[in-house]
């Protein structure tokens, strides 16, 4: 399994390290701080908008305009950049007649092309469940034309990675905006990879959400970046600059372990927690640390147990195993 793992994740050869920055420009977070340490100013902005997380995840605007062209859906982001194609939102819709009222918005992983998780989304919508797949920032069309990856939704550009973070986190809620004015009453959300770390951060946040699958969980975003096998790019510009410990205080703010006490707060909610055991990006102890995170606040909760890694996940047989947990769970909990 583990040389399997190996050969797949070495397939991806365009892996571009970007360079150290703090990133405190797309955060303003040095003006608000006071200051003149990055380091500090970085810590501060987290401490604070963990303390003030509703407003930072808040997505609310009157003026919302949605285009539904054919199955694709899009809208302006209300949280600019300054890259003009990551500031529309796109989805792809997969409507259910019989859907009585169950809608799931599905979040691929990092780096996803356009075709992902499209055939799970076609096999949700013919078991009865309407599905909505949304591009993250910096994925699909969003893409600037200077990138061949979705690199910057997640980099050693420190502040970057939490506004890219943040801003699918407000994407994803005005998605469940749309879904709501067309009807749908039961909402779930599916995340797989980077898009389950989005998922629970919305999940966190939105009320909405009666059913959650976070298909691959870690603690901490700085933990999967400094020990997995897809982010030896990243880690390789961060040695020497940062540890491991201070990463976590630097990305809090977009991390689980952040949030699972708002989670816990969430009585009507039901989460399915699926991590793979020979995971070499989402390594088993930080996935147990989010399976232990739940269990000892006595969040409902599910769990599914993969015997592969992360990259294999997307092939036979785990693929069909993986598809069935969330395709089950969704139809009974919704």
């Amino acid at each position: 399994m583990g040389s399997w793992e190996a050969r797949l994740a070495s397939v991806d050869r365009n892996r571009a390290p970007l360079p150290f920055e703090w990133g405190l420009d797309w955060l303003d977070a040095a003006a608000s701080s006071g200051s003149d340490s990055a380091a500090a100013s970085l810590e501060s902005f987290n401490e604070r908008n963990i303390a003030a997380s509703d407003a930072f995840f808040d997505h609310r605007h009157p003026q919302r305009r949605f285009a539904l062209d054919g199955s694709t859906l899009s809208f302006p982001s209300l949280l600019e950049t300054r890259h003009p194609e990551n500031n529309t939102v796109w989805a792809e819709y997969y409507p259910s007649p019989k859907a009585r009222g169950r809608a799931v918005l599905v979040l691929p992983q990092w780096n996803s092309d356009d075709q992902s998780h499209l055939g799970l989304c076609r096999l949700l919508s013919r078991l009865g469940v309407s599905a909505l797949r949304m591009s993250k920032a910096y994925h699909h069309r969003r893409k600037p034309a200077e990138t061949k990856r979705a690199d910057y939704h997640v980099s050693a550009n420190l502040g970057r990675t939490i506004h890219a973070t943040r801003q699918s986190v407000i994407d994803a809620r005005s998605c469940l905006d749309w879904l709501e004015r067309q009807g749908y009453t039961d909402l779930a959300i599916l995340g797989t990879s980077l898009g389950s770390c989005v998922a629970l951060l919305t999940a966190a946040h939105d009320s909405r959400i009666k059913s959650a699958v976070f298909n691959h969980v870690s603690m901490n975003v700085s933990d999967v970046v400094w020990t997995g096998v897809s982010c030896r790019h990243i880690r390789a510009v961060l040695d020497g600059r940062v540890t491991q410990e201070e990463m976590r205080r630097y990305w809090a703010v977009i991390s689980p372990s952040s949030y699972l006490d708002r989670i816990a707060a969430r009585a009507d909610l039901e989460s399915l927690l699926i991590w793979a055991g020979h995971d070499t990006t989402f390594r088993p102890e930080f996935s147990r640390q989010v399976l232990d995170g739940f269990a000892g606040r006595r969040i409902r909760h599910r769990t599914f147990y993969l015997p592969c890694g992360h990259y294999t996940t997307a092939k036979a047989p785990f693929v069909w195993m993986d598809g069935f947990a969330m395709s089950r769970f969704l139809l009974d909990s919704l």
